[in-house]
């Protein structure tokens, strides 16, 4: 294998950055879409088995007080009986027994008549919470919506494109030295805007724009070594380099 000369890794390097600055300018174009995208699928699912639970303790809630009003009526159909006997009882003892059995039952109703309104108050309650969600549901789905489509004309726009551009960058980076690989990946995944390889600018690091000393501009122009900036760590490449990059990039 031959040995590449540190210029050649240097355009390499730069090659690469190129590539991948335009794949995080078509990321950038996407913004905080696809995160956003994924949040609201999220908070949908999650409003939907808020929704599901709610109107499943809303059922149980009217299960319960049709059950209490059907003992209501049990035990109303319960005293008509017994008012009927107490007409035609034949002894105090019968007459205190029956006595004993209407209190019990118009206690019944009356217990039946509270859990009956504590359910149908619960039940109000619960509707306007279901409500809520309901109504909170609608507008994060015609938000997604919004969002779906607005992602979806950027990606058709750009799918092409990143596409290339990703294979470009896989093609680039099997030619760069391992090691150099490594190091290129760590810089770029320290900064937000993915620079790694930088050139020099004004006598400044166009990363991080510290002024870099002449001597140093010297050791970078003479590509005998792989520089980096003393502030910002970023791989430093001067115009020779970038110019000669550029020229048959230009011509694709």
């Amino acid at each position: 294998m031959i040995e590449l000369t540190v210029e050649e890794k240097l355009k390499q390097l730069y090659q690469l950055q190129r590539i991948d600055s335009q794949v995080d300018e078509i990321q950038i174009l996407k913004g905080e879409l696809p995160d956003e995208v994924q949040d609201l699928e999220d908070e949908i699912a999650g409003l939907e088995l808020r929704m599901t639970k709610m109107e499943s303790v809303i059922k149980e809630l009217q299960t319960e007080m049709n059950t209490q009003h059907g003992k209501i009526k049990e035990s109303e159909t319960t005293i008509e009986k017994y008012q009927i006997q107490l007409d035609n009882v034949k002894n105090n003892r019968e007459f205190e027994a029956l006595t004993k059995e209407l209190e019990f039952q118009k206690l019944e109703i009356q217990l039946g008549e509270k859990k009956a309104r504590q359910s149908a108050a619960d039940i109000e309650v619960k509707q306007e919470t279901r409500n809520g969600i309901e109504e909170r549901l609608q507008k994060k789905r015609k938000e997604l919506e919004t969002k779906r489509e607005e992602l979806a004309q950027i990606i058709e726009k750009t799918e092409k494109e990143e596409a290339e551009l990703k294979k470009k960058s896989e093609k680039a980076r099997k030619v760069i030295e391992e090691r150099l690989i490594r190091a290129y990946d760590k810089i770029r995944t320290s900064y937000r805007n993915g620079l790694a390889v930088v050139t020099v600018e004004r006598n400044s690091c166009g990363g991080c724009f510290n002024k870099i000393p002449p001597q140093l501009q010297l050791e970078i122009a003479m590509h005998k070594n792989i520089v980096a900036c003393e502030h910002c760590g970023r791989i430093l490449v001067d115009d020779s380099v970038l110019g000669e990059v550029l020229q048959p990039a230009a011509t694709e």
